[in-house]
């Protein structure tokens, strides 16, 4: 089995105070150091998608994904908000979580909105986390001090993780903060194995994104000043994270982004204002996407997500183990036990469905079977690298009755009555 590294950085790079505009700062893909073999990558991951897209888990269900937000910043003070505050406000954060709701969901009213053929609604929500990863209530916003005053993308990833993370396997980590020179976003990329293609996985200390406090949030605190401050940075770069998605114009003159709903394209789009652009790629003139979300185009000029990139990020979630690991445990939210727990709510059931919870230690595998009173095995099944769950079996699948359930993981069984009325 071929085993290739991938640990390609990708940044989206504009003055904060949005006037002067520099080059984004992305890893060169042909520096051998940060992985030659980008192309063939998502060319294996296009392939997938395209045969196999349609019969994902992940297809159209509505997919919740839980925040932390990592506000570090080095006012000694401790005062909330204000001009150059780089602890922003509570209100700050939520007006980016909005944003990011906007612009995955499509919503009509908003600048997430796009009356375009190939426009998709990604099917896709953000909340912060209720929970920490210790089960206690949180606002999901963690306020950190550090005398540092500012951090390097290329260096400082490690050094922002070790002040505040939650386990990313369960969380979104999003580290807000001042970034050195001028950069205003970084995300980490999924990675996967598959079909004789192994990817090192990425340190799980440092799954996530930055993002400058400038340009997060939507016109309000720090982010009230320029023309990236609609809060798109980070609708931008959640792209990458999360499904794998690339630049329009695939890093590369005239690059394969692998989406056939995005039009050839040169290069990015690197003006402050919100103009046409056209491309001529293999002879061909055609129109920029420039509204698209993965250009660097202006926060106010983009809106659209295309049906590939939709259909591009529920395969990459089929094959990037950590990212299906988060979305299992945002659907079941339930605690981590040190040893294996079954819980049956309501028995009997007043509803149509008999319902128990399977609690494990982190992430795990476990198998339940339900017998009759004979011993007769009734049903069955097994999970893989699972967190805690709940189990909802329908009435009719097993008639009135008295029943037994076998919960096992690991060297770990447990028996429990159940009745069906």
């Amino acid at each position: 089995m071929r085993k290739l590294i991938f640990s390609l950085l990708f940044f989206s790079l504009i003055g904060a105070n949005g006037q002067t505009l520099k080059k984004c700062a992305v890893r060169d893909l042909k520096d051998p150091k940060y992985g030659v073999k980008y192309s063939p990558y998502f060319a294996k991951k296009s392939e997938v998608f395209l045969k196999n897209g349609a019969n994902t888990i992940f297809e159209e269900k509505l997919l919740r994904i839980p925040i932390v937000v990592h506000i570090i910043h080095n006012n000694s003070s401790g005062t909330i908000g204000g001009k150059e505050n780089g602890n922003i406000s509570d209100e700050q954060v939520f007006s980016q979580i909005k944003v990011l709701n906007e612009d995955y969901r499509r919503q009509f009213g908003t600048l997430g909105y796009n009356t375009s053929p190939v426009g998709s609604d990604m099917n896709i929500e953000f909340f912060l986390a209720n929970f920490d990863p210790d089960g206690k209530p949180s606002s999901g916003i963690n306020r950190i001090y550090s005398p540092k005053a500012s951090f390097d993308v290329f260096k400082d990833n490690f050094n922002l993780s070790n002040l505040s993370y939650w386990d990313s396997n369960r969380y979104l980590n999003i580290w807000v903060t001042s970034l050195k020179d001028d950069f205003l976003g970084y995300a980490e990329f999924p990675t996967g194995e598959y079909d004789g293609l192994e990817l090192d996985e990425t340190d799980e200390k440092i799954d996530g994104v930055m993002i400058d406090h400038h340009a997060f949030g939507k016109k309000i605190g720090t982010a009230n000043n320029g023309v990236y401050t609609d809060g798109r940075t980070l609708t931008h770069e959640i792209g990458h994270w999360l499904g794998g998605l690339i630049h329009t114009w695939g890093d590369d003159y005239c690059g394969d982004d692998f989406c056939n709903d995005t039009p050839p394209t040169e290069s990015a789009n690197l003006t402050t204002i919100c103009v046409p652009k056209y491309s001529n790629c293999k002879g061909q003139k055609t129109l920029n996407m420039i509204e698209n979300f993965m250009d660097y185009t202006v926060d106010s000029c983009m809106n659209i997500f295309t049906q590939d990139q939709k259909n591009r990020t529920r395969a990459i979630l089929e094959i990037s183990k950590r990212r299906k690991r988060l979305l299992t445990f945002a659907e079941f939210n339930l605690p981590q036990t040190e040893q294996l727990v079954v819980k049956v709510l309501e028995n009997p059931s007043s509803t149509d469905n008999i319902q128990f919870q399977v609690l494990l230690n982190a992430f795990g595998d476990f198998d339940y079977q339900i017998f009759d009173n004979f011993g007769r095995k009734i049903l069955s099944e097994s999970y893989t690298d699972t967190p805690s769950r709940l189990i909802q079996i329908s009435k009719n699948s097993l008639g009135k009755g008295i029943y037994h359930l076998k919960v096992k993981s690991g060297n770990e069984m447990i028996f429990k009555k159940l009745i069906s009325l």
